[in-house]
């Protein structure tokens, strides 16, 4: 019997974070994004008519996996500035990966990396403001945010 290797449970950085139960090695293979395949207009929709949380993963080719929609866990990926998974996008799924050693009991991470189209403004800024608390966080979750918030 394989013995569960993460859990979702509440996080102190927000709502619902992926913590590691058994040690995991740098470069492994944590779990795969699972969701629908769709289109970011589609998405878009969902997350304007559904108030909450956004479960979204874009894909290169313009499309996203909708984790609302058949996801599993992986939805619950946290974003921090200095993370110690990373996303693999592989066709048209996408795997994390460990980029360092994760001991039991702490909490998985990736940069979101954002953008937005257009200006960032102090509006934009509030909405995407990152609380990952690490020495070097930039205070934002988008990726091409260089002014601090």
């Amino acid at each position: 019997m394989r013995l569960r290797r993460i859990t979702a449970r509440r996080s102190p950085v927000h709502g619902m974070g992926l913590f590691a139960l058994q040690p995991i090695a740098p470069g492994e293979r944590v779990i795969e994004y699972k969701g629908e395949l769709t289109s970011w207009r589609r998405a878009a929709a969902r997350q304007r008519a559904e108030a909450g949380h956004t479960f979204v993963f874009g894909l290169s080719d313009g499309r996203v996996i909708d984790g609302s929609r058949g996801g599993n866990s992986a939805r619950f990926l946290n974003h921090a500035c200095a993370p110690n998974c990373e996303a693999i996008e592989n066709g048209e799924r996408v795997f994390i990966h460990a980029l360092a050693a994760i001991a039991p009991g702490e909490e998985l991470f990736i940069d979101y990396g954002l953008s937005v189209d257009g200006a960032i403004t102090d509006e934009i800024r509030i909405q995407y403001v990152c609380h990952c608390g690490a020495a070097a966080c930039r205070h934002s979750m988008l990726g091409n945010d260089t002014e601090p918030a």
